[in-house]
């Protein structure tokens, strides 16, 4: 099979959608890799890398897509890609196609794209084992955007978010138990912040629990979700609904009753985010202020440790992406349930029914 990986172009997103390693797996199994000129530069993997593991170089991304049976990418492709993406081609990628605009799905219909979304590999026991590593890494990079946000001089409320003996440390909101929830909570506590995770899940409660005793559990209803607003520090919005649309868990008049200069950081953006106030920024320009609250909502937080989140997506993915080029789309998707939950459209076909 041919396999393009072109250069990402989404603004801030560094990362790669194979590794050199990777590249070297394929062309051991038979297949030929064509990667554009420095697609790899963000995520530090170089040209010379490339070709060492067996890629050929190509120095156009309308010729990485155009040579290629299936294409590699990791953000969802902008209007633009799509078109180069060649009529019954396959792409492979965090697509978030939920969450995107009604034309890009029309587009890839038409052009009867088989579109595969990383984030919906689901095995038959619930986990997600491709979003999970870059769950983990958001998780971790939540403490880290909140110390910084928090700061007076980014226009925060001027909150350490350990606090000092005779002050009490910042108080964190986290919605949402899953991988991403988790980490970040692990991250506030070993920086020393008070932490609660709310969930509508009870067994979800009872791990965190277990697992971290000074961590403050609610079940997640209305009444919880605004009593808590009314307090936080930090909001954390970490709600995954795997191949949906976020729901709205935080609505407006929630975030007006939230401290002047507290903080929001939704990492559900990527699916259309759960806070009604929220809307999609970049790396460049993360923040914005709405009812005097500061808002983070950067779909692709990753993006910018690009090296470490390259490798930890390619761990999981490879053996799907292998099945997918030894087998063929066709026979993959039928022969592994995991991959045909993240089949979005299929031959100018909707065939995931959230999508639909």
């Amino acid at each position: 099979m041919n396999i393009g990986i072109p250069k990402e172009c989404r603004p801030c997103e560094y990362r790669v959608a194979l590794s050199p390693a990777g590249v070297e797996m394929l062309v051991k199994a038979g297949h030929r890799v064509y990667v554009e000129h420095n697609a790899g530069a963000g995520a530090k993997f170089s040209d010379a890398e490339y070709e060492q593991a067996g890629a050929n170089i190509v120095y156009s991304s309308n010729e990485a897509y155009g040579r290629a049976d299936l294409i590699l990418k990791v953000a969802r492709p902008t209007d633009d890609e799509i078109e180069k993406i060649p009529e019954g081609a396959t792409i492979a990628g965090l697509l978030h196609l939920a969450s995107a605009r009604r034309s890009k799905v029309e587009q890839l219909l038409a052009n009867k794209v088989t579109a595969i979304a990383y984030e919906q590999i689901q095995e038959s026991d619930g986990s997600l084992p491709v979003l999970r590593p870059l769950s983990q890494i958001g998780g971790v990079m939540t403490a880290e955007i909140a110390a910084r946000f928090l700061q007076s001089h980014f226009g925060g409320r001027g909150v350490l978010l350990g606090g000092i003996p005779g002050v009490p440390p910042a108080e964190v909101v986290i919605l949402g138990g899953g991988t991403l929830g988790t980490y970040a909570a692990r991250a506030f506590l070993g920086l020393g912040a008070h932490v609660t995770i709310l969930d509508r899940d009870v067994n979800v409660l009872q791990r965190i629990n277990m697992q971290m005793p000074g961590v403050v559990t609610m079940i997640s209803t209305e009444r919880n979700i605004s009593r808590v607003c009314k307090y936080a520090d930090v909001l954390i919005g970490a709600v995954l609904r795997p191949g949906e649309r976020a729901p709205v868990l935080v609505t407006r008049e929630m975030v007006r009753s939230m401290r002047p200069q507290s903080l929001i950081i939704d990492t559900s953006i990527d699916e259309g985010g759960c806070v009604e106030t929220s809307r999609p920024t970049t790396h460049d320009a993360p923040t914005f202020i709405e009812e005097g609250i500061i808002h983070y909502c950067v779909p692709n937080m990753p993006g910018v440790v690009a090296r470490t989140a390259t490798h930890a997506f390619v761990n999981p993915v490879m053996p799907y992406i292998l099945e997918i080029a030894n087998l063929g789309v066709e026979e993959a998707i039928k022969k592994n349930p995991a991959i045909e939950k993240a089949v979005n459209t299929y031959k100018g076909e909707v065939r995931h029914l959230s999508l639909a």
